[in-house]
């Protein structure tokens, strides 16, 4: 197989692994929310509202358009566990990168997109409770993206 092949393979394995690390995520965050009687974050909507200029109206409306964000979001970064992958990276090693891009991105962006405070005032065990999330998403998505190689 040549390597734009090779390549597309790994995104597309990445894409459907980050798919089933979104469902592990949603059920980690999910059962968190329960415990501890909050609502879901709205960050991520508003980041993505802002990015691509779509303000949705009505608390049904948000929420579909929440849904679809956290889905695509998660999906989307699939991609780059896929490209881990084609780089040769494996394991913990590949979850660990995996979750340091898409964490550091959130860390980064939500702030610079004003949606969110900076991680310096969220104190230890929100930033505790976030890193938790995220990493059952990357190691979901490796165990899923390792899985489908074969």
């Amino acid at each position: 197989m040549n390597v734009i092949g090779e390549l597309a393979g790994s995104i597309g394995r990445g894409l459907f692994a980050g798919a089933l690390g979104t469902v592990a995520m949603t059920l980690s965050s999910t059962i968190e929310m329960k415990l501890r009687d909050r609502e879901g974050s709205s960050a991520p909507a508003k980041a993505a509202g802002k990015v691509l200029g779509v303000e949705p109206t009505g608390a049904d409306a948000k929420e579909r358009f929440s849904n679809l964000v956290h889905f695509g979001y998660g999906t989307g970064w699939g991609a780059a566990r896929g490209v881990i992958g084609y780089a040769g990276l494996r394991g913990p090693i590949a979850a660990a990168a995996h979750l340091g891009v898409v964490w550091g991105t959130e860390l980064v962006m939500l702030p610079a997109l004003d949606v969110s405070p900076p991680v310096t005032e969220w104190g230890s065990k929100e930033v505790g409770i976030d890193w938790f999330h995220h990493a059952v998403y990357a190691a979901a998505t490796s165990v899923a993206y390792e899985w489908l190689e074969g």
